[in-house]
């Protein structure tokens, strides 16, 4: 290397570099940004960008209108020379539940509606990570219907009768692995094998309910792959891709971008 670019190189590396903090707010997991001005970026030196800071609220629901279904019958109706079965459904509210915090919801509802709430119990195994459904009196559950409540606490789409049943698979509280933010200036990132724009991978280490405070010890900077930005979308999902519903809740992520 001649002297030239020895100097060049040692300008280079002690001249002040780019550094522009950046923060993007609102209420649903995909935020459109528009810089004005644009964010220019100088095309003979490189750039990085790293998430600082993420806050929002534990407030996604695990139960929604797609698995929030009850039904259960509490006998026969006598009709003439016939006998028929009388059913009743429980439609729970979309929110964020435990187990303990569902079989409290089916009992009231089930007491609202004037029946013996005492009929069927729900109760977590906490060895098996199942659940174990408590069924009296002659009651029925019926978890072949359309959005049912089954898969939620573990059990088959099938009916169950008097006695007591152990769920066929571990109770499913929660469907989320992993809360991937996706920026759309960057690269250098992969998941499962295939290039993503995932700046950054966080699972909540609160209960539903709490606030999320996600301040990164050591920033990871990835590559940005633009020469200005004009605009920037990011995007909240978990680990299939699925956005998350804040349910009215802000979403609120700090970016700090830097000249390497």
């Amino acid at each position: 290397m001649d002297n030239t670019k020895i100097l060049e190189q040692i300008v280079q590396n002690t001249s002040t570099k780019t550094s522009t903090q950046t923060v993007v707010s609102d209420i649903s997991t995909k935020i459109k940004t528009t810089f004005n001005p644009p964010i220019e970026l100088d095309r003979t030196r490189k750039y990085e960008m790293a998430l600082g800071n993420l806050e929002t609220y534990y407030s996604f629901p695990n139960l929604s209108d797609e698995n929030n279904d009850f039904r259960y019958s509490l006998g026969f109706i006598e009709g003439g020379s016939t006998r028929q079965r009388q059913w009743a459904e429980v439609q729970n509210s979309e929110g964020s539940y435990d187990l303990i915090d569902i079989a409290e919801t089916i009992k009231i509802s089930m007491k609202r509606n004037g029946h013996n709430h005492e009929a069927v119990k729900i109760t977590a195994n906490t060895n098996t990570l199942k659940s174990v459904m408590e069924i009296s009196n002659n009651f029925i559950v019926d978890f072949r219907v359309r959005n049912s409540i089954a898969s939620f606490i573990g059990f088959a789409q099938q009916i169950y009768k008097e006695g007591i049943h152990e769920s066929q698979n571990v109770v499913n509280i929660s469907s989320i692995n992993s809360i991937l933010v996706n920026v759309d200036v960057i690269g250098g990132s992969y998941v499962n094998g295939r290039t993503k724009n995932t700046i950054y991978r966080v699972f909540p280490n609160v209960s539903p309910g709490y606030k999320i405070v996600e301040n990164p010890r050591n920033l990871v900077y990835l590559p940005v792959i633009l020469d200005e930005i004009n605009k920037m979308e990011t995007v909240v999902a978990d680990q299939n891709g699925k956005q998350f519903n804040l349910r009215g809740e802000n979403l609120t992520i700090r970016y700090h971008l830097r000249e390497i």
